[in-house]
């Protein structure tokens, strides 16, 4: 594994994340309530903060709780909400260990197929459906790992020329055209909320 992203806008945040599986699991696991690029410079910073090359599963899943929370809250902290996010990173390694012996390409590694590799994906600590869905289609556009049915298993995700997600990203420009996608759909979710409590 080792490709280009360009979703921490930052070449040393995207750098592990095109080398390192777990740094990019790691990365969609923070992408929630914060800006993308936040989310994905988070492995980075980790990283550095533990003052590792990358993410290891083992040396994560051993560590005490609280002192991990803490190194994550430490200023610019790694999320808006550093504590909770401390301890989802904790339960996804140690997942990892128990069941792929700390190895996270091993979730994709073998799948036979799209719809395996999503349930694998969903049994993951801290992935639901869309995350999931997502992952698996920012592995198969920009990682190759494309199990048969894998655009099916991603849903609108999987499908070419689409700018829907963390998976559509190639840099700033294709960034802006998630961005404003999301914004759309945020939009039309409250119109529609609002349609339907009036």
């Amino acid at each position: 594994m080792d490709v280009t992203l360009h979703l921490a806008q930052d070449p040393d945040a995207d750098e592990l994340l095109g080398r390192s599986p777990l740094a990019a699991l790691v990365g969609m696991l923070l992408d929630q309530q914060v800006p993308m690029e936040w989310a994905f410079k988070g492995p980075r910073t980790i990283a550095d903060r533990l003052g590792a090359d990358d993410l290891d599963a083992h040396d994560i899943a051993a560590r005490d709780p609280e002192a991990f929370a803490a190194l994550l809250s430490e200023k610019p902290a790694v999320h808006r909400y550093p504590g909770s996010m401390a301890k989802r990173i904790q339960q996804l390694c140690q997942y990892l260990v128990e069941h792929y012996d700390g190895d996270a390409a091993a979730v994709w590694k073998d799948a036979g197929t799209g719809n395996e590799l999503l349930r694998r994906l969903e049994e993951l600590p801290g992935f639901g459906k869309q995350k999931a869905r997502i992952f698996l289609a920012l592995l198969g556009k920009r990682f190759g790992v494309r199990p048969t049915g894998w655009r099916e298993a991603a849903g609108a995700y999987g499908e070419p020329d689409s700018f829907r997600s963390v998976a559509d990203i190639t840099g700033p420009e294709s960034l802006a055209k998630v961005r404003a996608h999301k914004q759309e759909m945020k939009a039309a979710a409250k119109a529609a909320k609002k349609a339907s409590s009036s």
